[in-house]
């Protein structure tokens, strides 16, 4: 049966959760995980995969949710990845036992979508001060539309990226790449994450973009 990703936001209270549970129940949806990715200000963030019963169409998903009061559908997304509790620690294990530090970038590449539920992951290298760069690695689905600079480089701390910028493509902003970077053990290399189609990136998504990025980056030593 399909799975998929669906992002909503809630109010923060008692039940909620539980009604939004029952809400999709009523459409034949599987709840198979559930994550929080944000809290606060009376309402919480969540991403919740699951599964509809086969030649179901997601749209029931947005329908059964926003019939509820005081619940948003921020996104739905296919979800192909594999559920797993504990993404961050297998990435980390699989980047320490990649190899030399090219092979180690490209583990982190390929697989830091699946983790951190985007569409692709790139690792660039600054080169001089005009915006140049050189790619060390990248995931399959990365846009085959060039970039030709990345002005944001150097980078000192994990940000959400303007996708409206001049250095975006234009075919970027017709299809609503989000973006997010982080650096990557030193400011002229930074880790840089695009999810098609949106939604934006969340300050804890950038948080958590962070903290696996430092992490990485010492194994990198």
């Amino acid at each position: 049966m399909p799975s998929y990703l669906l992002r909503v936001e809630l109010d923060d209270r008692p039940g909620s959760l539980g009604s939004l549970a029952v809400g999709l129940g009523s459409v034949g949806a599987d709840i198979l995980s559930l994550d929080v990715v944000e809290r606060g200000s009376g309402s919480a963030i969540d991403d919740l995969v699951v599964e509809l019963p086969q030649g179901s169409m997601p749209d029931v998903l947005i329908t059964a949710a926003e019939r509820l009061p005081g619940v948003r559908v921020h996104s739905v997304r296919p979800h192909t990845g594999l559920l797993d509790a504990h993404r961050e620690l297998e990435l980390i294990d699989h980047v320490a036992a990649a190899g030399d530090r090219s092979a180690k970038l490209q583990k982190l590449a390929n697989e830091a979508p699946r983790v951190l539920r985007v569409s692709w992951c790139a690792v660039l290298r600054g080169e001089g001060d005009d915006g140049k760069f050189r790619r060390l690695a990248g995931s399959p689905g990365i846009p085959e539309t060039q970039v030709s600079a990345v002005p944001w480089l150097p980078i000192d701390h994990p940000a959400a990226l303007d996708n409206t910028a001049a250095w975006v493509p234009a075919v970027w902003r017709e299809m609503d790449v989000a973006l997010a970077a982080a650096p990557l053990g030193n400011p002229r290399t930074a880790v840089v994450l695009g999810r098609t189609g949106g939604p934006a990136f969340l300050p804890a998504e950038v948080v958590r973009l962070g903290y696996l990025a430092g992490i990485v980056a010492t194994l990198l030593r």
